[in-house]
């Protein structure tokens, strides 16, 4: 099995999360969310396999949540799942699957409990905060 990240380019999270995959000497099947969209089985899968649900998957910043009323405590799961279809931007991200789990991946290092091996070290976010040392160890 290989490693699918579902991925938004213009998040700095799932540049990070993509970028530590790569790191790996593996490239990463690499879906575009908003592009591609979601569907309602796609979803339930993904969730219930990194243990979600549609509320704490839900990006409630930076994203039309409060608008369409989803932050309201009375939105069932199925509103949320329905607007979600409709708008993806309302999925949390990256979401990662690999053969050791799937997991929304924020803060983006903790991607790197789903690798087999880590990266070589030094691996850094873009901010420059450093994730793994030289010598390949866990800093986070």
């Amino acid at each position: 099995m290989s490693i699918v990240i579902h991925h938004n380019p213009d998040c700095g999270t799932s540049r990070n999360v993509l970028a530590f995959l790569r790191a790996t000497g593996e490239e990463p099947v690499v879906i575009e969310y908003l592009k591609e969209g979601w569907t309602r089985p796609q979803l339930l899968a993904l969730f219930a396999a990194a243990g979600l649900n549609p509320r704490s998957a839900l990006r409630e910043t930076k994203s039309p949540a409060e608008a369409l009323g989803l932050l309201e405590p009375g939105a069932s799961d199925d509103t949320l799942l329905n607007a979600m279809i409709e708008h993806p931007i309302l999925v949390n991200r990256p979401i990662v699957c690999t053969p050791k789990g799937v997991r929304l991946c924020r803060p983006s290092e903790t991607v790197l409990d789903l690798l087999d091996r880590l990266p070589p070290g030094p691996l850094f976010k873009e901010d420059g905060e450093m994730i793994l040392n030289e010598e390949g160890e866990r800093l986070a």
